[in-house]
């Protein structure tokens, strides 16, 4: 049973998400305040945190940041009544992986909730063999090699670890290689936005990966095209 902790402090929509969640066959948790949230998080194993912006004690922007500096893979999903496109980058930008505005349909929440959950796979590492290299779940570009099986990303035998979003990015890249993607394709397919948000959420993403994955200047796999987008191509 995947196990979700709802950071949200209206008493009313508590009731409403847990119910609906508990019978869709998921353990919830609750948190009525940031800080409580953060703590909860931090001491348990959580498959998914769903979590409000305006709260008490902390507000969810902070509490995104402050438990991305521990768990790096944990999916994040910001449930909130703060829809501007502001909002939505601020979420995303602070370590969300998607972000759904109140009110709400139930059945669009369990969808984003299924979407998540199987992004983030649940899987350990230590508990499955890794496939072989030339599996179907492998890439391997340049000296980079994604193992999508166990969510294993190295480079030049270096593991690199990911946030879920940053490895849904890069797998987004590796599925096409040395294509030029324009902002717009990739923020349709790695936080499911198909609208101009005005935003630079995807600059600021990729500027992410390429820190954890480019050390050296001459060994550079993803590229900006200027006034057309990024793509990844061998050094």
């Amino acid at each position: 049973m995947k196990k979700i902790i709802l950071i949200e402090d209206e008493t009313s929509v508590v009731s409403f998400i847990k119910k609906g969640l508990q019978e869709n066959g998921y353990e919830v948790s609750v948190a009525f305040d940031g800080r409580t949230g953060v703590q909860l998080v931090q001491a348990n194993d959580f498959d998914l945190v769903i979590l409000d912006i305006m709260l008490p004690e902390m507000n969810g922007l902070d509490v995104c940041k402050e438990i991305r500096k521990t768990n790096q893979h944990v999916p994040i999903l910001f449930l909130t009544a703060l829809g501007t496109s502001e909002n939505i980058v601020l979420g995303l930008e602070s370590g969300g992986d998607d972000y759904l505005v109140k009110p709400f349909k139930f059945i669009e929440l369990v969808a984003r909730v299924k979407s998540l959950l199987r992004r983030s796979n649940g899987v350990n590492p230590q508990e499955i063999a890794e496939p072989e290299p030339d599996n179907e779940h492998v890439f391997k570009f340049s000296d980079l090699i994604v193992n999508d099986y166990t969510k294993k990303v190295t480079r030049a035998g270096d593991e690199i670890s990911l946030t879920s979003t940053e490895y849904k990015l890069l797998l987004y890249f590796l599925n096409n290689p040395e294509k030029v993607i324009s902002r717009a394709e990739i923020l349709d397919a790695v936080w499911g936005v198909n609208y101009e948000l005005g935003t630079n959420v995807v600059d600021v993403y990729v500027n992410y990966l390429r820190k954890k994955l480019d050390n050296q200047d001459d060994h550079k796999l993803i590229h900006t095209v200027i006034g057309m987008g990024y793509v990844l191509k061998k050094p």
